[in-house]
């Protein structure tokens, strides 16, 4: 690990990375290397990895974040996909004993089983990712998700997503992803990432979120399943009002009409608000009175 040799972020070492193995980023997996060193060190700082603590990565590349990972904590699982790209990281990563490539679809792993049969029950385990952007929100929330209550997570997305995740009621990004994120976790933006930190650049930046497990009292939601469809419905059409929205989920008759402006009462929301208005606390309120009905 001691070698004098250019990190694999180095502009220069991963363009000779790339002319070596004849790789050409695949736009279909969304790849775009990362190149700038100063992100990936505020990346790992993000995440507060320790020593003796394990990290998953998703998407790894060529190695640009797994290698600094290595750096800080006692193992780094990466799940790649991309076949072409484990023989280019057993040489990339040739240097650490410290790595697990996986060449598996993280999507389709049981977190939680996984965390059994690598010995890793008791351990921290952090996620820390440069997500690509097509697949960025079922992964986020797969592992929002997981039966296996991952504590942090430090994903690289595109900045828009970011903004989603972050927003709060009343912005324009304030939606069900916000939603479905904040439920359950406290989400952050660290940094933003322009475009020129990538070979080859994508068309917009991106964000660096830091999304922290909230305590279990917090995520106090009886019914998660009816939660999420309520919330669904009242975005359905975000330039309608959530009365309207709310009557296409229960049937527009006068006395649905009658029963969700008594809900907006007793929720404290006006009977013209638009879901971008209705805070987390009073969708929960909302749904609980629903059930009731």
């Amino acid at each position: 690990m001691t070698q004098n040799r250019l990190s694999i972020a180095d502009p220069i070492r991963t363009n000779d990375i790339m002319r070596k193995y004849k790789l050409r980023a695949k736009k279909s997996l969304g790849q775009n290397f990362l190149t700038n060193e100063k992100v990936l060190d505020d990346i790992v700082d993000a995440s507060g990895l320790k020593s003796d603590e394990i990290a998953i990565e998703i998407g790894p590349g060529i190695g640009a974040l797994t290698e600094k990972l290595a750096q800080v904590a006692e193992k780094v699982f990466a799940f790649e996909i991309d076949d072409n790209l484990i023989p280019v990281l057993a040489d990339t990563l040739q240097y650490y004993d410290n790595i697990e490539v996986i060449n598996q679809d993280i999507l389709k792993v049981d977190l939680d089983e996984f965390v059994k049969e690598h010995g890793l029950e008791g351990k921290t385990i952090k996620v820390v990712a440069n997500l690509p952007y097509y697949i960025t929100t079922p992964i986020m929330l797969n592992l929002i998700n997981s039966d296996y209550p991952f504590q942090s997570l430090v994903l690289m997305m595109q900045k828009e997503v970011a903004q989603r995740i972050t927003a709060k009621p009343g912005h324009r990004e304030y939606g069900s992803l916000t939603i479905a994120v904040q439920t359950q976790m406290n989400a952050r933006i660290d940094r933003i990432v322009g475009s020129s930190s990538f070979i080859p650049r994508p068309k917009v930046d991106s964000a660096v979120a830091v999304l922290d497990r909230l305590p279990k009292e917090q995520v106090d939601i009886e019914d998660p399943k009816f939660f999420n469809q309520v919330v669904r419905s009242a975005f359905m059409q975000k330039r309608k009002s959530l009365m309207n929205n709310l009557l296409n989920l229960l049937g527009r008759t006068d006395e649905n009409r009658a029963k969700i402006k008594n809900v907006f009462e007793n929720c404290d929301i006006a009977e013209n608000a638009r879901a971008e208005q209705v805070s987390i606390e009073q969708f929960k309120k909302m749904a609980l009175e629903f059930a009731k009905n």
